[in-house]
């Protein structure tokens, strides 16, 4: 028998969280056509797999690459960690379906997120026919933020009948042009100013497709049960799966209620109600720096918002705020040593400091050097925000139920993307999981770490047939050194690719990263919602 690739030898984990087998794997075209031992095969290519670990390429549940995608079609920072898929358009934020007279308007809104990207009218299935080839496969979601901002633009009220029609008509087009599903980002305008009906109503349109909803929560430190509690119910309401992304508790004043997050969802589970959750193994975050802002600072859009925050009077009240309640969706921090500038279109040489070092060095209060850096930047700048407690990262590794998702787009050492100092979960998230939780800390095992990658993932988000290594299925597949695979992206130094030169990666039957190094491939596919 023939076959293009034949791996040999390799510890063979499946993705379902079984135990490993030293086994071969052939693969002929885009799929895996036999698992077995000692395998015989007339192969164009022998890989020996010898010392490694053979897995399903890991599934990034949780990006932003759709911002950088289309310019960085080679997915370094992501493929060189094992990842093969990702899934894009989350938080609300998509960059279809966008009309003739609302691109200005979408990206001034997503400039903080993606100030190089270049928009263009279209519906969501020219934006799928027409997305570049690259080396991972991507899945597509439908932003609700993007839906609002089409339909009613930023207004702070609830969308009337003619509007609400309008969103439900936006996203049937993108379900039925193969959309995953729906994210919502209920943490910023103009999410935020929805109520859970308006989530409803469209969780319905949902159903009505077999589509999957998800959520940035409402609220992420002071609120977050009760933000779980919103989502729990549009999943009882509609009957739709429910995915919570990048889960954490953020604010010294609620570290530890991961515990009882985790067992509301085991309850809403007995209850027929089909979520889960993903998060990242970092103590930071990152958002827009207008994001951690009282929401009603960001009312009416960026251009009014930077007019406002000249005010001294605007200030002052900012910083009231802030003191009363913490940073918005942040919670309290230690000091305003926790965030640091990450991206900065137009102040680079910022990059890396805190809003404390700034203020230091401009002798002025913080939220005054926050405030006049917002307004000479444009409001594009992006923080990361040290927010989470170490401890609740460990019981969300240690939890077989809570997947894996970097929420980091995939970006490369060099050209456009490599400005700024990105979060280094963008170049380091699995490798971390493995190398960090797994290999040193023992905080789970590395069929367990491997099956929330892969299998479960899959069955998440209802790919079919991926997410295992299985006789049929698409050859999406990672080999790694488990010993040696460790990120090596830092807070300080971020544009650093994982540890180990014998990563290979494979992507529908094509050598995309071999030995670490990136062949140029680009055989990805976009992947569409499937029904059966």
């Amino acid at each position: 028998m023939k076959c293009d690739l034949l791996i040999k030898g390799g510890q063979v984990f499946d993705g379902s969280g079984a135990k490993p087998q030293d086994l071969d794997v052939a693969i002929l075209d885009e799929r895996i056509v036999a698992i077995g031992k000692d395998l015989e095969f007339l192969a164009s290519r022998v890989i020996d797999a010898k010392g490694l670990v053979v897995c399903p390429g890991f599934i990034d549940i949780k990006t932003h690459s759709d911002f950088t995608l289309p310019i960085n079609p080679k997915a370094e920072s992501k493929v060189r960690q094992g990842v093969t898929t990702e899934i894009i358009g989350h938080c609300g934020f998509s960059v279809a379906p966008c009309l003739p007279d609302k691109v200005k308007l979408l990206a001034d809104y997503l400039n903080p997120s993606a100030p190089w990207l270049p928009f263009k009218a279209m519906n969501f299935k020219a934006y799928l026919d027409t997305f570049p080839k690259t080396a991972v496969n991507a899945g597509m979601l439908v932003g609700h933020n993007t839906l609002r901002l089409m339909a009613m633009g930023m207004d702070q009220r609830a969308p009337t009948a003619k509007e609400m029609q309008h969103m439900q008509d936006m996203l049937t087009e993108g379900l039925e042009a193969g959309a995953l599903g729906m994210s919502s980002g209920l943490f910023t305008s103009p999410g935020s100013y929805a109520q859970t009906d308006e989530l409803k109503t469209l969780a319905h349109v949902l159903k009505d497709h077999q589509a999957a909803y998800f959520t940035h929560l409402r609220d992420e430190s002071s609120g977050v049960l009760d933000a779980l509690e919103e989502a729990i119910e549009i999943g009882r309401a509609a009957r739709i799966h429910v995915q919570v992304v990048h889960f954490k508790c953020s604010g010294l004043d609620n570290w530890g209620k991961t515990t009882k997050a985790l067992e509301m969802m085991d309850q809403a589970r007995l209850e027929g109600i089909d979520i889960d959750c993903d998060a990242y193994p970092y103590t930071a975050g990152s958002n827009p720096l207008k994001n951690i802002l009282p929401q009603w600072v960001q009312a009416g859009g960026v251009d009014a918002m930077l007019e406002r925050l000249s005010s001294a009077k605007t200030r002052l009240s900012i910083e009231e705020d802030i003191e009363r309640e913490g940073l918005n969706n942040w919670g309290r921090i230690q000091s305003w040593d926790a965030v640091r500038i990450s991206i900065t279109p137009h102040l680079p040489e910022h990059a890396g400091k805190t809003i404390a070092q700034l203020a230091k060095e401009q002798d002025k209060a913080p939220i005054d050097a926050l405030c006049d850096f917002l307004i000479l930047d444009k409001g594009a700048t992006r923080v990361l925000i040290t927010s989470i407690a170490e401890s609740d990262i460990v019981t969300l590794i240690a939890s077989q139920k809570v997947l894996v998702g970097s929420d980091g787009n995939c970006v490369a050492d060099y050209g456009v993307v490599s400005q700024g100092m990105p979060h280094p979960r963008f170049y380091g998230t699995f490798p971390r999981v493995l190398g960090r939780y797994v290999h040193r800390e023992k905080v789970t095992s590395l069929e367990h770490a491997i099956h929330k990658m892969t299998g479960a993932t899959a069955k998440a988000l209802g790919l079919k047939e991926r997410g295992l290594l299985k006789v049929g299925f698409y050859a999406d597949i990672t080999l790694f050194e488990p010993e040696v695979f460790l990120d090596l992206s830092s807070y300080e130094d971020p544009h650093r690719y994982p540890q180990g030169n014998r990563t290979t990666v494979i992507v529908n039957g094509q050598l995309v990263v071999e030995n670490a190094v990136h062949t140029g491939a680009l055989p990805g596919h976009v992947l569409k919602r499937v029904t059966h």
